[in-house]
């Protein structure tokens, strides 16, 4: 199961040696999602990834950054809805409805449904479906769609039997190195995270 990680949205201490230690560690891409943040900003961020690991690398916002890095994704929302001009990589959504995923599906490489679980850095931010609600849905649930929201190593391996073909985390990468900033800690969470997966 691909597992892709979702950047804090806040700059962190070490987070580039953190989103390094990831794609390191065998994360199939990262997402950097920093809403409001300025184009500089981000820049700083990526200069301090090695390049060789840009191609996994996609952005949520401040998108002109993709064509000057040649980074690898853009994912879609309402502040940019459409991908930049030129760009030939891999496109991607956010979801809220199996409505959609199925508006969506041709116009994306991969999506993300939301919240699949209560999420974990997002308080109060509940489970809007039930895995078995996913499982009936399999001709729109498929491998192109990977769940996000409180995804963790307790409930990734109910994954592949609902459909889906990955998982997007966040709160259980971050949360703790929010705290202890340990890049090898970050690393073991993720290894812990995809070999719960089967």
């Amino acid at each position: 199961m691909r597992v892709i990680v979702i950047t804090d949205p806040e700059f962190l201490p070490g987070e580039a040696e953190a989103v390094t230690a990831l794609l390191d560690a065998g994360a199939w891409r990262v997402h950097v999602r920093k809403p409001g943040a300025h184009a500089e900003d981000v820049s700083v961020l990526l200069e301090a990834v090695p390049a060789r690991y840009y191609s996994r690398i996609s952005l949520h916002d401040c998108h002109d950054l993709v064509l000057r890095y040649g980074l690898g994704g853009v994912h879609l929302n309402s502040r940019n809805p459409v991908p930049p001009s030129g760009f030939a990589g891999l496109v991607s959504r956010s979801c809220h409805s199996f409505e959609e995923l199925g508006r969506y599906a041709g116009q994306c490489d991969y999506m993300f449904l939301s919240p699949v679980f209560d999420s974990i850095s997002k308080r109060g931010y509940s489970s809007h479906f039930s895995l078995e609600d996913i499982k009936s849905k399999s001709g729109i649930v498929n491998d192109r769609v990977f769940a996000l929201g409180g995804v963790s190593a307790d409930n990734i391996g109910l994954l592949p039997d609902a459909g889906f073909g990955g998982a997007a985390v966040l709160g259980y990468i971050w949360e703790p190195f929010r705290l202890d900033h340990n890049c090898a800690a970050l690393s073991e969470r993720l290894r812990n995270l995809m070999n719960s997966a089967y």
